[in-house]
């Protein structure tokens, strides 16, 4: 029997209870007018340090729907049909920890400028996207770690916020003089960016060509802080929803602090508070009984106990993603019918394949999102049939309602993966 909740349920853990019924009076207008449309949302659950890829893969020998569950992926047997894992997917090139940057973009910062769109984040691609359809057009979350895959088209990180400070932001009503403040503050900001856009042109006709580009580049970053200050404006006077739950209390380790993260993470996409989510885990030392570092652990050079510890550490991982499609499965979708889940793409993974380093076949799982799943995917693994892990994120993308057909460096959107009828 699937570990399926009903409607009268509450979901509990880590100090946190999400009522399960979607209720009109804590809905955010926005939301209630955009019944009709269809709408997508994306979450990456990721690690700095990549797995342990002997219990994460299955056989390269293995194809399809027959394949044995490993052992890190055991907790997403019961949703083995809703899920896909791929072998031999990368970004195509070497560099250790530079890859986690990577992930969601493909694109390493000192070689953005050779790309139309820098190396722009998915879930920044999807904010932008989504634009001012929800409160925040994303949400960039750590647990111990530091989120290092948000970037914007301009190449600025996109900071990352604790559970509690992303609970703060959804219910937490702004007092009437910080509303003010922060109206003032929009003002301000506009008005100098006339000013500064005014004198920026002016200095057009004078400058050499290269130094144009550069201008050119410095006006994308005015556009773009344009464009935020645009989408934020509306919201200012919006009501928040109203809190289901109560403000969750701080967790004492990775352990119990993760899973209170994926039920605010499930709260996010109930409320609309946003559709394009990310967030990074770590490993607290005394977690699981186990005394050490994550980034130790991940230098395991095959010995017994590191090994034991990845498998532990990666293993929770999993099963907070596993623990993420429930919640989304026990949630009606109010804009597009069906359950959050059907609507929502789940992207496990890390621009690190593994903690020696190795950035080649990248850790990766899909659920969710409309997809066929249910396989293990296996794709070439020489340089001159490999297959970027790129195609993979502009798979989602397009699945999300983008009209690209490319993204960073992907060549296409990626074979065999399918859409649902």
């Amino acid at each position: 029997m699937k570990n399926q909740l009903n409607r009268r349920n509450f979901l509990k853990g880590a100090g946190v209870a999400i009522a399960l019924p979607m209720m009109e009076s804590w809905m955010p207008s926005a939301m209630a007018a955009g019944k009709g449309k269809t709408v997508k949302r994306f979450v990456c659950l990721s690690n700095n340090y990549g797995v342990y890829q002997k219990a994460f893969f299955p056989s390269t020998t293995q194809v399809g729907a027959g394949y044995d569950m490993p052992e890190t992926l055991k907790s997403l047997e019961r949703h083995r049909k809703e899920f896909t894992v791929f072998s031999n997917l990368d970004h195509g090139f070497t560099g250790g920890h530079q890859g986690v940057p990577v992930f969601l973009s493909g694109v390493r910062p000192i070689l953005a400028h050779n790309f139309p769109e820098g190396n722009i984040s998915l879930d920044q691609k999807l904010a932008e996207h989504h634009g001012a359809a929800t409160r925040f057009p994303s949400m960039t979350l750590g647990v111990r770690e530091r989120n290092l895959l948000s970037f914007t088209r301009t190449g600025v990180q996109v900071p990352s916020i604790d559970m509690r400070a992303a609970y703060r932001a959804m219910f937490f009503e702004d007092t009437p003089q910080k509303k003010i403040s922060q109206a003032e503050r929009f003002k301000r900001q506009n008005s100098i960016l006339d000013v500064v856009r005014d004198q920026a042109k002016s200095l057009n006709g004078e400058l050499a060509k290269q130094d144009q580009q550069k201008l050119e580049e410095y006006f994308d970053s005015v556009r773009t802080l344009e464009k935020k200050i645009q989408q934020q404006e509306p919201w200012l006077d919006r009501p928040k929803p109203k809190a289901p739950i109560e403000e969750p209390k701080p967790g004492n380790g990775t352990e119990e602090q993760l899973k209170a993260m994926i039920e605010i993470i499930a709260l996010a996409l109930q409320t609309d508070s946003t559709r394009a989510i990310t967030c990074v885990s770590g490993f607290a030392n005394g977690d699981f009984g186990l005394n050490g570092g994550y980034h130790g652990f991940s230098h395991h050079g095959e010995r017994d106990e590191p090994v034991a510890a990845l498998k532990k550490i990666e293993g929770f991982q999993i099963s907070m993603m596993s623990h993420l499609i429930d919640l989304l499965k026990a949630q009606e979708d109010p804009i597009n019918g069906g359950t959050l889940f059907d609507h929502t793409s789940i992207l496990y993974g890390c621009g690190m394949a593994t903690g020696t380093h190795s950035t080649k076949n990248l850790p990766l799982v899909l659920a969710g999102g409309g997809y066929k799943h249910g396989e293990h995917k296996v794709y070439p693994e020489a340089d001159g049939e490999r297959i970027p892990a790129a195609n993979l994120l502009l798979s989602v993308l397009q699945n999300s309602g983008l009209e690209i057909d490319r993204f960073g460096p992907s060549t296409g959107t990626l074979r065999g993966l399918e859409w649902k009828a």
